[in-house]
């Protein structure tokens, strides 16, 4: 694929007690959505918003080769698409997706864009009379309607809930399919859903960045593993006959085998049960360490668990580097 954006930014934001900075060196193939991954206050809205122009930077931001840093954020050829929706609200749902296609030739019809999204039935209505999944529809529509060269995309599922979440994800996944995208979010379940590769954020900075199931299976960091869902142990402190390197280790819920009958597998005792939408998320104890696994039934206090020997994945330097980007 082509380079379609790179950017190489950095700011500092100062108010009465805090001074914040963020720095990234990241680019984005055409086609591709780049998922910046973090928790709250690790800098990832404040990085799209340096993209967008919605602050000053010192560094170089370029779409398709063109510079765009002297540019303002309505001449950069970026979509947004926002957590809080930003609709008109005097102007109806059709005149929401209308509203910048009359300064681009070559727009998408709002009303092809509305059926796309499930949602032409809503082209009359009054955006103050939306739920949150049909707002965020709308505000997708709105953006894609004048074909932007790029989308930058800022916790649009956050605010909604969980089944509209889920409904939305999987339209997203369609939806930026052949886009370029910057999608920004805390949340894994989506980051692995959307993202073609991701750059994990700690402090303002890249921990991580590579391909989707790169990220999620071989992680850089002790950080990087823990947020995006791994164990991380010390192989010393786990039964031999698990056949685990004697270092710092990551290992992923779904490579946790609870009731294992095979000859690796060895003794584990319940610690924890939380049920999540579509399987338990359980923590056992085995041996010194603990290892959380998905079950799909309540599994017994005492029970056993099996590992792959090759999905433990040893962090360099003993799980305490911080990986660049």
């Amino acid at each position: 694929m082509d380079l379609m954006l790179r950017f190489d930014v950095s700011a500092d934001f100062r108010d009465d007690a805090t001074t914040f900075d963020v720095a990234a060196d990241l680019s984005v193939d055409d086609g591709e959505t780049l998922c910046l991954l973090g928790p709250s206050g690790s800098g990832k809205t404040l990085l799209l918003r340096l993209l967008a122009g919605f602050h000053d930077y010192d560094g170089t931001v370029t779409l398709e080769g063109r510079a765009l840093d002297d540019s303002p954020p309505e001449d950069r050829g970026f979509g947004f698409v926002f957590q809080q929706y930003a609709l008109f609200s005097h102007l109806s749902v059709r005149e929401n997706v209308a509203f910048g296609t009359k300064y681009h030739d070559d727009a998408r019809d709002p009303d092809a864009l509305l059926a796309r999204l499930g949602v032409a039935d809503l082209a009359e209505r009054s955006p103050e009379t939306l739920s949150g999944g049909e707002a965020q529809r709308v505000a997708l529509a709105r953006a894609l309607a004048v074909r932007p060269d790029a989308f930058l995309l800022d916790e649009p599922l956050s605010a909604l809930d969980a089944p509209t979440r889920e409904r939305l994800r999987a339209d997203l996944v369609d939806v930026l399919a052949d886009e370029t995208a910057v999608y920004v979010t805390h949340d894994r379940t989506t980051a692995r859903a959307v993202a073609d590769r991701i750059a994990v954020l700690r402090d303002g900075r890249v921990a991580q960045v590579g391909p989707t199931d790169e990220v999620f299976e071989r992680p850089a960091t002790r950080f990087v593993a823990e947020f995006t869902g791994a164990s991380v142990v010390d192989g010393r402190d786990l039964p031999a006959s698990l056949d685990a390197p004697a270092s710092t280790l990551a290992v992923r819920p779904e490579h946790v085998h609870v009731g294992a009958d095979t000859p690796d597998s060895v003794p584990a005792r319940l610690i924890r049960t939380v049920r999540e939408p579509a399987a338990y998320r359980v923590t056992l104890a085995v041996g010194d360490a603990s290892l959380v696994a998905y079950t799909q039934t309540q599994p017994a206090t005492e029970t056993t668990v099996g590992v792959p020997p090759e999905r433990w994945h040893a962090l360099p330097n003993d799980g305490e580097r911080d990986g660049g980007g």
